[in-house]
Order: C-alpha cells, then structure tokens, then sequence
C-alpha cells in the first residue's frame, strides 16, 4: 500500500511549479507501469497552461485535478486545501469564528440541519429545515459544504449575509449576520429525579472524554454523591469525530474487551482498541440513544456497549458510516483525506452501510419534511458496500418519544437482568 501513495506527493510537488518540462526521462523511468497514464496528465496540464485563451493558475489547475480523482473513490476520501485542512481543525478542536449552524447538502440549497446554542445563528432565529439559497450573494446550489463553512466562518465582528427560504415564507429573506466566537460545548448532561442521568454527546472532539468524566462527576454531586441509578447516554445527531475520543468514552463504561477493530484493504488487520479497568463507571442500567444522525465515531461507541451488553441501544437505525479516515499533511499546507479502513465492533460486525439496529426501535419526532431526504451512508454516492455479519439484534416496535421512553425503560429491571446475564457470559469469553 506504501508504494502507491509515493506518486501523489511526488506528482503535487512536481506539478506545483508549471508545465514546461514536467517529466524529465528520469522522473518518467520512476513511475511503475499503474501510473503510466500520468503523462495524460502532464500534457494536458502543460496545454492548459501554455494554450488557455486566459492566463490560470497552474496551483488550482493541480488541485483541481487531485480532487477530481479523489472524487472518484468513496464520499468521504477528499483532498482539503490549506483553508480547508484549516477549518475542518478548527472543528475537531471546538472553537472558531462563525454563525455557529450546522448544515447540509441539499438538491438545490443547503439544508440547516441545527443551529448552535448562544451562536449568532440561533439568536437570529434559524431554524432546522432552512434553506440557505445564498451565501453573500453566491448561490448554494451546487456549493459543497466545506466551501460554504469556508464563506460563513471568518473574523469575529465580521459580516455575512444569508438568503433563507422557509415554509411558509412567501419569499426568501436576506439576514445579516455578525460573526462571533462559536464554542461548540461536546457534552451538556441533566439529572432527572430518582438519580437517573442524562449526557448528551454533540460530537467526538479534543477533550471530549475530559468533558463526559467531568459531567458525570457534577451528575453524581448533584445526586447527593450517590452512585446514579441510571444513565441514558444521548448519541442522537452526533456526527463523529476523532476515534480515540470514542475509544476514551466507550472504555469509560466497559472494564475489559475489544472496543473496535480496523481492517485496511485485504481484510488486513491495522489495529485494536481495548478496554481498561482503571477509572470504570459502576454498572448501573444505562441506555444509549442513536438515530439516523449518529454516524461513525458515535457507531463505534454504540456498537462497543451493545455488543459488551452494557447498555440497551434504543432509537433508530444509525447512519451507517463504518470507514476509517487518514489525513495526510502534505508539504504546502494542504492535506489528503483517505479512507483507508473499516470499523469492525468487538463482534466483528461491519458498521458500513448498515449502522447499528436498535435492541429497542422507538420513534423519534419527524424531522421538518426538507429533511426527510437527507440520505444515509448507504445512498452516497460511490459508498462503500455494506459487508455481511451476523448477530443483529431483533427491532421491538415501541411509540413513545425517545427520551422519555429511555428514561421510563430505566425503572424496570427485566432488560437489564438479561443484559446482565449476557454481560456475564462476554467477560467469561474474554478470559478464555
């Protein structure tokens, strides 16, 4: 696999500096006989360059031409321009200058899918199922969603103006937005009466596991310094994030075992996460929320606590995002995006394409009717397939609201008996 990413970098630091002469006889001799065909490449960029009726810029012109082969692979393996690399880690690190709305891709507008607590977006009241039209007079149709994050973030005390169509609306309206310090809090937790905690998690960020141990620590001071009697761990619409921050928050619950597995091209095993004794939250009932929002890292957690039968996962059926992204830095500050594997839960149960099935299927509120089509894993275009696996968990059709559902389901023990029993079994296998 080694050998194969060396011409990417090479071809980018070649081509970076023009056309004339792009391939001495040398460098052509260097090249195994896959990428034979680059020469297509290097004459049509030196065309480009020399005959284009227009002076371009031979910088876009490469990667342009990256990101059009990158295309050709799964969604989630891009190339990000230094900007791009930039914003996508001012995400994982939970802080940046914007309007503070996570969005969507729609057929012709972007979809706002949430805005933040406290964020410029919210107090300007935007809503879930907003179309954004415009973006300072741009037009989203067709605009991917990293180049309209790009256009939205930007220095504090800033502006932008956003045209927003919305049922209801007899035509859109134009909101001038001043751009504010956006903190993205990953966990807000709440403890209901008779002990039982609530932890939502927004999404799987730097420090996300100091978040989770410091909001269970307030729970259990608010609870009179009481163990709780119960936890619901709330995933619902958490997109992802950093793995090792799922890792942290799976091993928080489970005292020994497979958390994930990765598995590269050939079924090639890449690595093994497991869980620790040290610093184990007590075993009381907990259930884990999920719907069709939680996707990857928040599969990986969910799928660990069910397959360990630590938790009951209620809701509905995850998104199904079961691959392994790698970001490599490359020289000129930009960075190559590459799915290079699957996750796997401690079962060995493949996550893509299929998400986690609920133990208990309860209905959530129907999202705005724009939202509706919003796909998953599996429609994407040019998704990796779905792999066969074993051991999916029967669905029992309930109709009540999750969370109410979840924590009424907390004061019944019948469930939990049996998990408990299967849990037994489970740290038996792991000692064999």
């Amino acid at each position: 696999m080694r050998h194969r990413r060396i011409p990417l970098l090479v071809l980018v630091a070649v081509t970076a500096f023009g056309a004339g002469g792009l391939f001495s006889a040398t460098v052509r001799t260097a090249w195994a006989a896959d990428y034979g065909k680059l020469d297509v490449f290097a004459k049509v960029l030196a065309y480009v360059e020399n005959h284009y009726v227009d002076e371009v810029d031979g910088k876009k012109l490469v990667y342009g031409a990256v990101k059009g082969m990158l295309a050709t692979l799964d969604p989630h393996s891009t190339f990000l321009p230094p900007d791009e690399l930039r914003e996508m880690r001012n995400d994982t690190a939970g802080e940046f200058g914007g309007l503070g709305v996570e969005i969507s891709a729609g057929e012709d507008a972007l979809l706002v899918v949430s805005p933040l607590d406290d964020s410029p977006a919210s107090r300007a009241g935007i809503l879930p199922g907003d179309r954004i039209l415009a973006i300072d007079g741009e037009r989203t149709k067709g605009m991917t969603v990293l180049a309209a994050v790009k256009r939205m973030r930007g220095e504090i005390g800033t502006k932008v103006a956003i045209e927003l169509s919305r049922d209801g609306f007899k035509e859109p309206r134009t909101l001038t937005l001043q751009r504010d310090l956006v903190r993205v809090e990953s966990v807000v937790s709440k403890l209901y009466p008779g002990g039982y905690g609530y932890v939502r998690i927004k999404s799987f960020q730097d420090r996300t596991d100091v978040a989770l141990l410091r909001a269970l620590l307030e729970l259990r001071k608010q609870n009179g310094g009481a163990d709780l009697q119960g936890l619901v761990l709330d995933l619902r619409n958490n997109p992802g994030g950093l793995l090792d921050q799922a890792v942290r928050v799976a091993d928080r619950f489970l005292p020994s075992g497979v958390i994930v597995s990765t598995e590269g091209r050939g079924g090639t095993l890449l690595a093994t996460e497991r869980a620790h004794s040290a610093g184990t939250e007590a075993n009381y009932p907990m259930i884990v929320l999920v719907n069709g929002g939680s996707a990857s890292a928040s599969e990986v957690v969910a799928g660990a606590l069910q397959d360990h039968a630590r938790a009951v996962i209620m809701g509905s059926t995850t998104f199904g995002k079961g691959s392994v992204q790698s970001v490599i830095d490359l020289d000129d500050g930009s960075g190559l995006k590459l799915t290079i594997a699957r996750y796997y839960t401690p079962n060995h149960r493949s996550i893509q394409g299929k998400g986690i099935v609920p133990d208990v299927v309860v209905a959530g509120e129907e999202p705005p009717p724009v939202l509706q089509k919003d796909p998953k894993e599996k429609d994407l275009p040019g998704a990796l397939p779905p792999l066969d696996h074993k051991g999916v968990p029967p669905n029992v059709a309930l109709g009540d609201a999750q969370l109410r559902t979840a924590l009424e389901t907390l004061h019944t023990w019948e469930i939990f008996q049996a998990r408990a029993g299967r849990s037994a079994a489970t740290a038996a296998n792991d000692l064999d």
